[in-house]
């Protein structure tokens, strides 16, 4: 056998310092004894019957380390995410109050400040309440300066609006906030939970529960210029109450919408008033003639036009009928419609059987007096009891016949506005309407108030007149109601361009 010295050396020093650099795993690794495999080395696990030994075991499971925590956002991610929110604030309040401001009528003012106030405040139903301002001297309203007090509801039924009027002023928050608009600008009034409020009116209790109601946030309409024209009442199905972001918008808002109800509240008070002297200008009843039996209809545009309508008893029985149109709005138009036709009346009186010279007269006078002033105008002198009737017209629109055999318009003479030419004369049409037939006058206003061309207007108004139920055909009124409702299936207040419609039917016997 032979001694075989074996040479094993281990540089310790060169070990440790390879474990430092390289770790302790690679280290090991990396300075193996050479030529022995590092399978050599492993432990090796006892062989059991199904069992392959040399799958190594399972890696031990580390324990779960404690959760870091989130580092807080910077300070530019929160002025920015603040900065993003005051900008989508404005753009909403900018679009409502650009909504708002594109309201022409009071109705539909209050129509869209309720929507806009309901999504401000995260409301599903509210009300508004409009009153006039109040004599200080006799605690009253002043019915003169903006008409009565009106209310219109968001979600709300006319009942209602009624079972809420029941709660006494006192009790409610809009009713504090309109007595309290004496001394100066209210603020709101928010109650978040009106059912958990022991000092609840017993009522107003009541008609929360009945309404299905629990909280209320109540918003003046007030400013230092206009006063307070009243408030606008928010309503929960829940309690709550609108968060400080919200309340801020809203204020914003309510302050633009006084300002621009403000403005329509006069402008509908000035419409009513030119209405109440065109109503004035024209015949507060018509005449009772044998043989024939009136019906008139007027109604005064926005702007207050000129158009006019008169029926007056001339002598032998006879019937002087007109039907006009000045030209202009205002209060000058209505002044020189009410010279016209008083002038109209007086030239019927001294020669009505000849309308062409009626109409010559009226027209010397308005280019005497008005020579910038033009108009339209239909005379028709009417007997009765022969069923005749000899008219003319000067650029206005053609009568209309109504019967059971025939529907058709008055063949005239086409012819110049009053005013337009030096010498106005054209000749004058005989008409013999059977019995129980209607003739009907009527001003351009009506046809200029479907928004069609007047060739389809004056189509549509010979369907609608050809389309009188029988039954209607012995009242004039009747008649002239359908036509207009007919032509004018949405009213005559919201339709066309704002123009004067008058309707003068007869009926012949």
């Amino acid at each position: 056998m032979l001694d075989i010295t074996l040479c094993v050396r281990v540089d310790v020093d060169a070990l440790i310092a390879a474990q430092n650099d390289m770790g302790v795993c690679d280290a090991i690794e990396r300075n193996a004894p050479a030529g022995k495999p590092a399978a050599m080395s492993a432990p090796h696990l006892p062989k059991v019957a199904g069992i392959d030994s040399t799958v190594p075991a399972p890696a031990h499971t580390p324990s779960t380390l404690p959760p870091v925590p989130a580092a807080p956002p910077a300070a530019g991610a929160v002025l920015q995410d603040r900065l993003a929110g005051w900008v989508s604030d404005l753009t909403t309040l900018h679009e409502l109050t650009e909504r708002l401001i594109r309201t022409g009528t009071l109705d539909d003012a209050l129509e869209e400040l309720l929507g806009a106030g309901a999504a401000l405040v995260g409301a599903r139903r509210g009300l508004v309440v409009l009153e006039p301002p109040r004599d200080a001297a006799r605690d009253s309203p002043l019915e003169d300066d903006r008409g009565p007090g009106m209310a219109k509801g968001l979600g709300l039924t006319r009942s209602d609006l009624g079972h809420i009027e029941t709660v006494p002023r006192g009790a409610t928050a809009y009713g504090r906030i309109l007595e309290g608009g004496r001394s100066g600008v209210p603020g709101a009034v928010a109650h978040p939970d009106l059912l958990g409020d022991d000092s609840l009116h017993p009522l107003h209790r009541e008609v929360a529960v009945r309404l299905g109601y629990s909280a209320s946030y109540t918003v003046p309409l007030a400013t230092e210029d206009s006063g307070t024209l009243g408030a606008a009442v928010w309503l929960y199905d829940e309690p709550a109450a609108p968060v400080e972001r919200q309340c801020h918008l809203v204020g914003l808002y309510m302050r633009s919408a006084t300002e621009h109800l403000a403005r329509l509240l006069e402008l509908e008070q000035a419409r009513a008033t030119v209405a109440t002297v065109a109503e004035e200008l024209l015949p507060s009843r018509l005449p009772r003639v044998p043989g024939v039996q009136l019906a008139a209809r007027h109604h005064s545009g926005p702007r207050g036009g000129g158009d006019w309508y008169d029926a007056l008893p001339l002598p032998e029985g006879a019937l002087g009928l007109a039907v006009g149109s000045v030209s202009g709005c205002g209060p000058s138009a209505l002044a020189a419609m009410g010279r016209l036709r008083a002038s109209l009346r007086a030239y019927a009186v001294m020669e009505g059987e000849d309308p062409v010279a009626v109409l010559s007269d009226l027209e010397l006078l308005l280019r005497l007096t008005e020579p910038a002033r033009t108009a339209t105008a239909l005379f028709a002198y009417a007997e009765p009891a022969e069923r005749k009737i000899v008219l003319a017209g000067a650029g206005h629109t053609p009568p209309l016949v109504i019967g059971d055999q025939r529907t058709e318009f008055v063949e005239t003479s086409l012819s110049a506005p009053l005013g337009m030419l030096a010498c106005w004369e054209a000749p004058s049409v005989e008409l013999r309407p059977r019995p129980g037939e209607t003739v009907l006058l009527y001003t351009d206003g009506l046809l200029r108030r479907t928004g069609d061309p007047m060739d389809r207007a004056f189509t549509r108004l010979h369907a609608a007149a050809a389309g009188v139920p029988r039954a209607l055909r012995g009242d004039p009124a009747a008649i002239a109601d359908h036509v207009l409702g007919t032509m004018l299936p949405d009213g005559p207040e919201g339709t066309g361009d704002g123009e004067d419609i008058v309707l003068l039917a007869a009926r012949f016997d």
